[in-house]
């Protein structure tokens, strides 16, 4: 017999919540946290709640831990909204804690506030006071890097603990747990591969899509969904949607070449079309950084800088705001003079490394913080480049011995790298002028 392995909500009651695990072993995924010996793991077991910051995307058990921590410490439970709520909220919480502990069975009483970085200010502000004297204990929900949406105070006086999404093969044991319970019918495995990629590591969002699948199978008397029927009843939906997949990599990869083609407005399709299709746009500008990095370089360092800023950008803004710094980047990043030098250079410096011996540091360039080692003539004829002409040390030798004049870096002649290569021969036949005459 299959163990039982949902709550005790009521049969109506949406799948999801039919499904919330009562006990910390029926929690699927986040083991970085809840396995033997994590950290919320021994709060648990220690019976000592401490108030904590739940940073992680939507659908992946921020509101079901904090429900099983106060199952765990006997506490009074109280939910806040921050995108309904307000001060008035928490001034009902504070008298409810009061009132918990004042009672004759005193008990706990756990805040958790969903969504707090929805909350101003001087919302958050009027948590401390209590949190401080130990009032009640306070757990906060985010979507969003607390260290931008979450008053420093307020953090400082809580642990943060980050959620991952979860994995297929998470994903596939809430499936297996809905078809326990009679609620989902039989799935192709095609169906069922491409519900998991659509649910992109949102337990609630799957729960909820098998929910209306259910539904609507049942109206047609369907004892198996298929692949195709499931196409047609979501459609629009799941179109394109296949992260992970032959296309996603085929999409990222049209985007990256059009930039490093220079056509913005190929490139802002591309981009369009991973958004549109459901790709995470974290996602995206991870790899424009990479694209800044790689094929722009040092031809125009302000590049990456602008990458980052965009990553930022979005990051505080999310979507559909954020994603125009999005755009702002391809563009930027297309109309970009290229080099992929620096590039270059580094993976002929890395291969060379690997095949190569561990050769010594030259004894001039070793550091020399004893007198041992100033006996051992560690430092000896450094040249110190700030007190040579022009802040040059001319002919100084920097490589280990067998690799003198070993060149990786060669710039382009386009964008700043025209100014470096120049910088270089300059340098180079400064070099050339000082080493020593060949012997005759």
């Amino acid at each position: 017999m299959r163990p039982r392995t949902t709550s005790n909500a009521p049969a109506h009651a949406p799948l999801a919540e039919r499904l919330r695990p009562r006990t910390l072993s029926e929690v699927i995924g986040q083991q970085q946290l809840l396995g033997e010996g994590m950290p919320l793991r021994i709060a648990f077991e220690s019976g000592q709640p401490h108030s904590c910051i739940l940073w992680g995307p939507p659908g992946v058990g921020k509101t079901t831990i904090a429900r099983l921590m106060a199952d765990a410490f006997d506490a009074q439970f109280i939910t806040i909204s921050a995108v309904l709520g307000g001060v008035k909220d928490i001034r009902e919480a504070v008298e409810q804690a009061q009132a918990a502990v004042s009672g004759l069975q005193a008990q706990r009483t756990i805040v958790f506030v969903d969504e707090v970085h929805r909350f101003n200010k001087s919302q958050q502000d009027a948590f401390l006071p209590h949190v401080e004297s130990g009032l009640f204990t306070f757990i906060g929900a985010t979507t969003e890097n607390p260290s931008f949406e979450v008053n420093s105070a307020l953090l400082s006086r809580a642990a943060v603990y980050v959620l991952q999404p979860l994995g297929e093969p998470e994903l596939q044991q809430l499936v297996e747990r809905a078809q326990g319970i009679g609620a989902v019918p039989a799935l192709e495995q095609e169906a069922l591969q491409r519900l998991l990629a659509y649910a992109d590591g949102d337990a609630r969002r799957l729960l909820n899509t098998l929910e209306t699948l259910s539904v609507a199978a049942a109206a047609q008397q369907l004892g198996e969904i298929t692949d195709a029927w499931l196409l047609k009843v979501l459609g629009e939906r799941m179109r394109r949607y296949d992260k992970g997949g032959e296309q996603f990599y085929d999409t990222i990869s049209a985007l990256h070449k059009s930039v490093r083609g220079s056509d913005p407005d190929a490139a802002l399709y591309w981009l369009v079309r991973m958004l549109d299709g459901g790709a995470d746009p974290r996602y995206i500008a991870r790899r424009l950084v990479r694209m800044a990095a790689e094929d722009i370089g040092l031809a125009d360092p302000r590049a990456l800088r602008l990458a980052l800023d965009a990553t930022e950008v979005y990051e505080r803004l999310g979507s559909p705001e954020g994603e125009l710094a999005l755009a702002e980047c391809v563009v930027y990043l297309a109309v970009a003079p290229k080099s992929n030098a620096v590039y270059a250079a580094y993976n002929q410096a890395r291969a060379l490394v690997r095949k190569d011996g561990t050769r010594p540091v030259p004894l001039h360039l070793r550091n020399a913080p004893t007198k041992l080692m100033k006996e051992l003539d560690y430092g000896k004829g450094y040249r110190y480049a700030h007190d040579e002409a022009g802040g040059y040390a001319a002919g100084e030798d920097y490589f280990p011995q067998g690799l003198a004049g070993t060149r990786f870096y060669e710039p382009v002649e386009r964008g700043l790298e025209i100014r470096i290569a120049e910088k270089l021969r300059a340098l180079r036949q400064l070099d050339a002028q000082a080493a020593p005459p060949e012997p005759g």
